[in-house]
């Protein structure tokens, strides 16, 4: 990826890394870090390890049979810290290591509120994980492709790691899984495939040569 890229992809974000970008908080975490992430003398890394290893301890020790309170505490846990770590500088040799992290505990995390779910809810996931990573996909080669980031907005209305989550939270405890995986998979099917089709078709404008007239006239 280009240095132009770059530039142009912080630019366009606010932020001053694409790893940065690659992180994909939602408002909510987003909020969390501006509010006291810079209180919290630990890297990133260390927030991370310190949100996914109580996570991971609780999934194999719980499984399936997990109660509510256990999956919302847990989520809680992980949504905290992690929007913790959103407001602390990615410098040091590990930053590369946050996207693939936070990747990790939301895809992991959704498979396990799934399975607490039961049986039949494990099938709904699957789409709804699809839909996240191409989301991800989009963001990485519409970045080297196009040289622009995905709009702020579209990273809003897709919730962030942290949005998604929360929101499959409340999903489990409304009783309404699977079938609110399905209708989530589709509404984020619908809004990072249709941005990326309005951004090659603005793409596609911009390149277009322009219309000479005096050549129909030469003609």
């Amino acid at each position: 990826m280009s240095a132009a890229t770059v530039s142009r992809a912080s630019a366009g974000t606010d932020r001053p890394s694409v790893l940065e970008l690659f992180r994909d908080d939602g408002p909510l975490g987003a909020a969390i870090g501006a509010a006291a992430g810079r209180l919290v003398p630990l890297s990133p890394v260390a927030l991370l390890l310190a949100a996914a290893v109580p996570l991971f301890a609780v999934v194999a020790a719980t499984g399936d049979g997990a109660t509510r309170g256990v999956v919302a505490g847990a989520v809680a846990w992980v949504v905290v810290l992690g929007g913790l770590a959103s407001a602390r500088p990615l410098t040091g040799r590990l930053r590369w290591v946050v996207p693939p992290a936070l990747r990790g505990i939301e895809l992991g995390g959704l498979l396990w509120i799934a399975a607490v779910a039961g049986s039949s809810s494990a099938p709904a996931a699957f789409p709804l994980l699809c839909a996240i990573a191409y989301h991800h996909y989009e963001t990485v080669y519409g970045m080297r492709h196009r040289g622009v980031a995905p709009p702020r907005w579209v990273q809003a209305a897709g919730g962030g790691w942290d949005g998604r989550l929360l929101v499959a939270v409340v999903l489990l405890l409304a009783a309404a899984l699977p079938a609110g995986f399905f209708v989530m998979a589709g509404l984020l099917a619908v809004l990072f495939v249709g941005e990326t089709i309005a951004e090659w078709r603005r793409v596609g404008r911009a390149q277009r040569p322009v219309y000479d007239d005096e050549e129909d006239e030469a003609d």
